[in-house]
């Protein structure tokens, strides 16, 4: 897998609006975003869909598409961080210009619906990352524990060789009404995390890192852009739910779909975010319906399950680089990366 170099204090990056236009709707959030990343010592290239009108962006997936292609293309840009998410982002995956991507490796981090511009383009070969967009995540930086601001900078400026994740032991479940204005940087309730539930697995496994969100996977699935069954090879995949809170019983179904399709004979291990929205019984209800998919129905049991981690549509999140190496001790309860994320 290729990896781009991390970055460093004075990199320019880029920001891009590759579903919905939700700068032009909430500029107060969006500015900041912008704020935060500038106070990681960054300096912001805005690429004409990052505050484009949201109807503009939807009939127009090749004008979101070009932007992602001049980003990779621009020298003087060393990451480009998705605006937010949306639900159409697979319409511009068409356009998008593999031997510019594959000449230009670079941090590309977002979450959500932007799994459609990860995941694809981790297939060209090049490390792709799930984690925080500009509205959702950096926008609220200065709300969240300090140890998510460390995770940043461990992640993308100062790599290590191998790097422990650990819960940030608070979280919550989104933000409040955008429209006032009085919510700038501001969250809904942080709680305390119960923390990360090891659901089966015994000893310790490696893989390499794969996934993001269900749902968005849902709408690759069966397309061209879904990944070969041989891709899943040796992969640790994992998946999270949208802000749509969707039934347990619906992702029971996507899970068998996987299931049908040979996926968890291939995969290593199964990682789980904590499901936004949902009541404690849900998410009990959520964790024994994984094992019997898994385990039950297609008779995984060797196969290490987690859930309740930090990443997804509850925040702060994770950073997860897809095409890295990672590895889950069962035993010991640790996940970890084997190999630096970036250069």
């Amino acid at each position: 897998m290729l990896k781009p170099a991390r970055l460093i204090v004075g990199d320019t990056v880029a920001i891009v609006s590759p579903s919905w236009g939700g700068p032009s709707i909430f500029p107060h959030i969006y500015e900041n975003g912008l704020e935060a990343l500038k106070d990681l010592g960054l300096k912001i290239k805005e690429f004409p869909t990052a505050r484009a009108q949201d109807r503009f962006l939807f009939e127009n997936p090749r004008v979101r598409a070009k932007d992602i292609n001049d980003a990779f293309a621009d020298k003087e840009v060393k990451a480009i961080f998705a605006s937010i998410g949306g639900d159409d982002s697979i319409r511009i995956l068409p356009f998008l210009d593999p031997v510019i991507i594959k000449k230009n490796p670079k941090i590309l981090t977002g979450y959500s619906d932007t799994t459609t511009l990860l995941t694809y383009i981790n297939h060209m070969g090049l490390v792709t990352y799930n984690g925080p967009s500009v509205m959702a995540g950096f926008s609220q930086f200065n709300a969240f524990p300090e140890s998510f601001g460390l995770h940043v900078q461990e992640m993308l400026f100062d790599p290590q060789d191998k790097y422990e994740y650990r819960s940030f032991g608070v979280y919550c479940d989104g933000y409040p009404d955008w429209r006032n204005p009085e919510n700038i940087g501001k969250t809904n309730e942080l709680k305390p995390d119960d923390g990360w539930h090891f659901l089966q697995g015994t000893g310790a496994i490696s893989g390499e890192l794969y996934g993001g969100s269900i749902e968005v996977l849902e709408i690759l699935n069966g397309t061209d852009f879904w990944a070969k069954k041989e891709f899943w090879s040796g992969k640790i995949l994992f998946l999270e739910t949208s802000e749509d809170e969707p039934p347990v019983q619906r992702v029971k179904r996507m899970l068998r779909n996987y299931g049908m399709q040979g996926i968890f004979d291939h995969v290593t291990a199964v990682l789980f975010g904590r499901p936004r929205g949902y009541t404690d019984e849900a998410k009990a209800e959520f964790d024994r319906m994984v094992v019997e998919v898994i385990d039950g129905e297609f008779g995984k049991k060797n196969i290490p399950i987690m859930s309740n981690m930090d990443f997804g549509h509850t925040d702060p999140q994770f950073i997860l680089p897809l095409g890295v190496r990672a590895e889950i001790d069962c035993e010991a309860k640790i996940f970890r990366l084997l190999e630096s994320p970036v250069q």
